[in-house]
């Protein structure tokens, strides 16, 4: 575990750890996980242009003028969008790719709790928000990332170390294969292995899959209906039991910053196994984590609330699945969806 005090220290050293101008992706950061963990950045990088991606401009509207009473000095661009959709993820990457040369951080925290619907692309609701979206936004911004000087990371927070067994016969899970117990795994499952194809294509980024811990948030809108709302609480309810208790939004937003900066989690191609590579140095009694090969600084990392890397059991099953071929079907899967919504497997 990483103390909530390791973390806060090693955020205080922000500003003098990294330059003037940090560049920055905030996905689905208008509300809940991704706007607190926005606000922590803005908090403490030095003078950062930070690009936020929503689907509400009323939310771009409000932090906009919140975030320029945080930080003054930092340059907020809104990109209203709903990344639900492969063709508007492509649209906010050309974006982005026609104003910056380099990209420091990617986070993404889009999501939603609605497994019942489609987006008109063809895609589970869910798994086109949290999955295809996020590696195709990923996928696209890889070579600002690669061009970064310093730090060059991307976070996804979901479900991390909560893998588990994952369904090739039925990967967007609508074919009645997955049961509602295994859901969970099976998408933290195609997280991790999905991001560590793009560490493949890009070692010299880092990859942290998160997961939050259970937080209070509106992730069940007033637009998915009824049915969503109880299968909202539901969830809520039983991630209270599996892990005990909420986890404050604060002390979320402080961990995410944590693992965008710190150089507990290296990119595979460190000097040293990840020793020297970019990031806050690390607190005293912290050490580089574990990969999810189990190796330290191995550039995939699979985290939980308390920042620890995901158990043995998590690396075995992972390691089966890379010795099976499991994670390059899944990447010819997700390319072939690509090209069939797109035509090309990024922009």
């Amino acid at each position: 575990m990483v103390d909530l005090d390791k973390v806060q220290s090693s955020n205080a050293q922000i500003s003098t750890a990294y330059p003037e101008g940090l560049v920055a992706v905030f996905a689905g950061s208008t509300s809940g996980i991704g706007e607190t963990s926005l606000r922590e950045f803005a908090r403490h990088a030095p003078k950062p242009r930070i690009y936020i991606i929503g689907r509400s401009q009323e939310a771009c509207d409000r932090l906009d003028a919140e975030l320029k009473q945080v930080n003054p000095a930092a340059q907020y661009i809104f990109i209203r969008s709903d990344v639900s959709l492969l063709r508007n993820v492509d649209d906010v990457c050309r974006q982005i790719s026609s104003k910056e040369t380099a990209i420091n951080v990617l986070f993404m925290s889009q999501g939603t709790l609605n497994f019942t619907k489609r987006t008109e692309e063809g895609l589970n609701y869910l798994l086109g928000l949290s999955y295809f979206g996020r590696i195709r936004m990923a996928r696209n911004l890889l070579p600002l990332l690669q061009r970064a000087t310093g730090l060059r990371r991307v976070v996804s927070t979901l479900t991390g170390t909560k893998e588990g067994k994952i369904y090739e016969d039925d990967w967007q899970g609508d074919k009645g294969k997955v049961p509602m117990s295994g859901q969970r795994k099976h998408g933290a499952t195609m997280m991790t292995l999905g991001l560590e194809a793009l560490a493949s294509l890009a070692p010299e980024v880092s990859f942290v899959h998160a997961f939050p811990g259970v937080v209070k948030t509106n992730i069940v809108r007033g637009d998915e209906g009824g049915l969503m709302k109880v299968v909202g609480y539901a969830f809520k309810a039983m991630s209270v039991v599996a892990c005990g208790m909420y986890t404050p939004i604060e002390e979320v937003g402080e961990r995410h910053l944590f693992y965008c900066t710190s150089a507990r989690y290296p990119p595979r191609s460190g000097a040293g196994g990840g020793q020297g590579a970019p990031g806050v140095a690390l607190p005293s009694g912290v050490s580089v984590a574990r990969g999810v090969d189990g190796e330290p600084g191995s550039g995939v990392y699979s985290v939980d609330e308390h920042g620890e890397s995901a158990n043995a059991k998590v690396e075995e099953l992972l390691a089966d699945y890379r010795k099976s071929g499991t994670g390059e079907r899944l990447w010819a899967y997700t390319e072939s969806e690509w090209k069939r919504v797109t035509g090309s497997v990024s922009i």
